[in-house]
C-alpha cells in the first residue's frame, strides 16, 4: 500500500526539484510581471483622487480610450473571421505555395512594428499603391481611425490563426463523415460538428489580438496621423505624457489601461471556459 501511494506521488511530480522550480518561477514573474505593474500603481497612488480623476477622465484622452479599444475589438473580431478562414485553407486544402503563405501568416510577428507603420501608410496613402484607388471611392484609411483599424487587424492577424490551425488539425474528421452520412448539410455539419470544437480556440485568438492591439504603438503611429480627438490612440498619449515629464500623469493613464485590459481579458476567459464546457456535454 505503502509503495502504492508513494509511486503516484512521485508520478504526480513530472518536474524535477517540483519546490525549487516552483520557487523559481514565482520569483521569475515576480521580478518581470508584478513588480514593475506594482510601480505604476505605487506612483499613481501618490496622486490625489481629483487629481487622477482629471487625468484620466479629460475629453482628450476618452478620445483615445475609444479609438484604442474600440480599434483592437474591431482588429481583433475582424481577425477572428478571416483568421478562421486561413486556418481552415491551411489545414484543410493542398494547394500550390501552401507554405509560402503558411509562412507569410507570420510576417507580422518577425516585421518590426515601425517598418510595419511606415509600410501600411505607404500602401494606404492617397498616392499609395493601394490608397489611390480607395481615396476617390471616398475611403480615406491613411490619417484616420480606419488606418488605426487596418494596422492592428495586420498584427492581430498571426495569434488567431496560429491558435486555431492546430485544433483543426487534431479535430476527428470521422464525426464530419458521421454527420454527413446521417444527412447533415455541410452548414450543418460546420455550425454543430466543427465549430463548437473550435470556439474556445476561436475566442484564445480573440483574446490574444485584442490583448496585443490594445497597447500596439510602433505600427499605429504612423498610419494614424495622431492628431488629438480623431486618430490619437492612448499609448502615444501615454508617450506625450513623458515627454512632457507628466510622469503621474502618464501613469494613472497607464492604470486604466492595465484596469481595462484585464477585466476584458478576464471576461474572455470565463467565457471561454464556458464554451469549453458546453462543448464537453
Amino acid at each position: 500500500m505503502n509503495t502504492l501511494v508513494t509511486s503516484r506521488s512521485s508520478a504526480n511530480r513530472v518536474i524535477p526539484g517540483f519546490g525549487l522550480s516552483l520557487g523559481f518561477t514565482i520569483f521569475y514573474l515576480a521580478l518581470i510581471v508584478l513588480i514593475p505593474l506594482s510601480a505604476i500603481f505605487l506612483k499613481t497612488f501618490t496622486m490625489s483622487w481629483d487629481a487622477f480623476w482629471n487625468a484620466v477622465t479629460s475629453e482628450r484622452v476618452m478620445a483615445s480610450y475609444r479609438l484604442s479599444f474600440g480599434a483592437a475589438l474591431i482588429g481583433a473580431a475582424i481577425n477572428v473571421v478571416f483568421g478562421g478562414i486561413v486556418a481552415w485553407v491551411l489545414v484543410r486544402y493542398q494547394f500550390p505555395g501552401k507554405r509560402f503563405i503558411d509562412a507569410l501568416v507570420d510576417l507580422p510577428f518577425a516585421l518590426p512594428t515601425a517598418v510595419a507603420g511606415i509600410t501600411l501608410t505607404a500602401l494606404y496613402s492617397s498616392n499609395g499603391w493601394i490608397g489611390k484607388y480607395l481615396e476617390p471611392l471616398g475611403i480615406k484609411v491613411a490619417f484616420t481611425p480606419l488606418g488605426v483599424v487596418v494596422a492592428l487587424t495586420f498584427i492581430g492577424l498571426p495569434f488567431v490563426v496560429r491558435t486555431v490551425q492546430p485544433v483543426l488539425e487534431d479535430a476527428e474528421r470521422e464525426l464530419e463523415e458521421a454527420a454527413a452520412s446521417l444527412g447533415a448539410s455541410p452548414w450543418q455539419t460546420f455550425t454543430r460538428v466543427i465549430l463548437p470544437g473550435i470556439v474556445p480556440a476561436l475566442l484564445t485568438g480573440f483574446a490574444l489580438a485584442f490583448a496585443r492591439a490594445t497597447g500596439e504603438y510602433g505600427s499605429v503611429v504612423f498610419i494614424a496621423g495622431n492628431m488629438p480627438m480623431v486618430s490619437e490612440i492612448t499609448p502615444l498619449f501615454i508617450i506625450t505624457k513623458l515627454e512632457q515629464y507628466d510622469y503621474t500623469g502618464a501613469t494613472a493613464i497607464a492604470v486604466v489601461m492595465l484596469v481595462a485590459s484585464f477585466l476584458l481579458l478576464l471576461a474572455i476567459n470565463l467565457l471561454q471556459a464556458w464554451a469549453r464546457k458546453r462543448a464537453g456535454k
